[in-house]
């Protein structure tokens, strides 16, 4: 027997030894805990009267599930079976864990909205490549998305903006379509449920002190006085519109994260902290009191790597996205770290310089360079996370296109430790990862450009 059957896997196992023969599947699974393996692995051994798995956690088992419906063929991937009898998967043994205990994905549903529905789907994309932390970026200047029945204009007012932006430009057009939505309170707790039992946590993200224009135009006494009625912003980038860092606001924010607390049970809740022109110290002040809050309830806070500018921080999980460096500012100040690097992982960043290419923004980061990001390892680094900016992404199919099949490659490189050489990774996802794709649905860039309902001549990009 050939190994080509484990050699399919994404992402690839840390060692797989063939054996004789093949076994029907489905067939009878042996579950046991096994003691001695890293957290989230497990042990497969197929053999022809049966499969045992031994994992050394509920995520373990769960990732060792997923390996066998990756081994039994891209059908296994459909949501009804269409083939009738058992397919044979490859005796031996499979043994496999993580290389990051943070392997994530930021899901930006403040810009443009998705429902209920689409999060859950995405949440089953990220257990099928045994991803395991869901960022949901929730606030945002665009748009407020978390019900919050102590303030309740937060979703009625914030929730929806009465225009957007279409591509990315200087000028003041605007599709004149009111976009918005947001998540009951038990929404919030199905996501959370449903991502649980797939092995993924869902890290809640509520941005301040800027970012915050949503909030602001439903409670205007949130920002600073004007004489122009504050409304949900319309367009895309930095805005200038801050919190007002007084403590009437630190009141007001610590009662939207003891919410936020009481829906998530993540260990780690974002408060993210980037973008802040003209940030003032009471502005650090303000992110510095909403961190110590966090941790007085028992969590670590999360912020981007803007916030190691402002102060004497308590240990927090920094999200470094600007320059690679800061990850050492980070440890060197008691600080965890994920590396999402603009450069590196941004999943809204052009594919290719192609005329076709749909709203072109950012950095050139195709499939080769993906499966190229090398991060940096430490006793301080918890991870790596790709980041799915929606500014650019009004719809699934949009959200499918610029993710996949991006995040399979940065899927492997989470997973995955050693030596990784593109030639040898793109048969297999061409051969045997697409079809899962296909199966599961999924509307990704075809390696060789986009299909022409994929195009966006509409809707201008802004290169860099």
């Amino acid at each position: 027997m050939t190994m080509s059957g484990f050699d399919a896997l994404l992402p690839r196992p840390v060692s797989a030894e063939p054996g004789p023969g093949s076994c029907p599947w489905p067939a009878p699974v042996e579950v046991r805990t096994a003691w001695g393996l890293p957290a989230e692995g497990y042990r497969l051994t197929i053999a022809p009267d049966g499969v045992t798995l031994e994992a050394a956690d509920a995520a373990g088992e769960f990732y060792g599930r997923q390996t066998l419906r990756q081994l039994a063929g891209p059908d296994a991937f459909r949501a009804a079976s269409i083939r009738h009898g058992p397919v044979e998967l490859p005796c031996g043994t499979i043994t496999d864990h993580p290389r990051f205990a943070w392997r994530g994905c930021l899901y930006d549903v403040a810009r443009h909205f998705r429902t209920k529905a689409e999060v859950l789907r995405f949440v089953d994309l990220l257990a099928a490549h045994k991803l395991n932390v869901l960022n949901l970026h929730l606030t945002d200047d665009q748009g407020w998305r978390i019900e919050t029945p102590e303030f309740p204009r937060l979703a009625s007012v914030g929730g929806w903006r009465t225009s957007s932006m279409v591509g990315r430009h200087d000028g003041p057009e605007r599709d004149g379509r009111p976009h918005g939505g947001y998540y009951t309170v038990d929404d919030l707790r199905e996501i959370v449920a449903y991502a649980a039992a797939r092995a993924v946590t869902v890290v809640p993200e509520v941005d301040i002190p800027g970012h915050a224009r949503a909030a602001i135009a439903a409670y205007p006494e949130l920002g600073p006085a004007t004489e122009t009625p504050w409304e949900v912003w319309t367009s895309w980038g930095i805005s200038t519109s801050l919190l007002d860092p007084s403590e009437s606001t630190l009141d007001f924010f610590r009662a939207v994260f003891d919410h936020v607390l009481d829906i998530f049970p993540s260990p780690v809740i974002a408060l993210g902290g980037d973008e802040v022109p003209g940030a003032t110290e009471a502005h650090h002040r303000f992110v510095r009191a909403i961190a110590g809050h966090l941790v007085a309830r028992g969590r670590t806070p999360m912020g981007w790597d803007e916030v190691l500018d402002g102060g004497d921080l308590p240990p927090m999980v920094i999200g470094v996205w600007q320059d690679r460096e800061r990850a050492s500012l980070a440890a060197k100040a008691g600080h965890d770290v994920v590396l999402c690097p603009e450069d590196g992982v941004y999943l809204d960043h052009r594919q290719s310089d192609h005329p076709d290419e749909p709203i072109p923004v950012g950095y050139l980061q195709d499939l080769e360079h993906f499966y190229g990001f090398e991060p940096e390892s430490g006793p301080h680094v918890r991870g790596i996370q790709a980041q799915l900016w929606s500014e650019h992404l009004d719809t699934v199919r949009r959200t499918d296109y610029a993710a996949f099949p991006r995040l399979s490659a940065f899927a492997e490189v989470a997973w995955s430790s050693g030596p990784r050489d593109y030639a040898e990774f793109l048969p297999r996802l061409r051969d045997h990862h697409l079809p899962r794709l296909d199966a599961l649905g999924v509307e990704y860039r075809p390696l060789d450009g986009p299909r022409p309902w994929q195009t966006r001549p509409d809707a201008p990009g802004r290169p860099r």
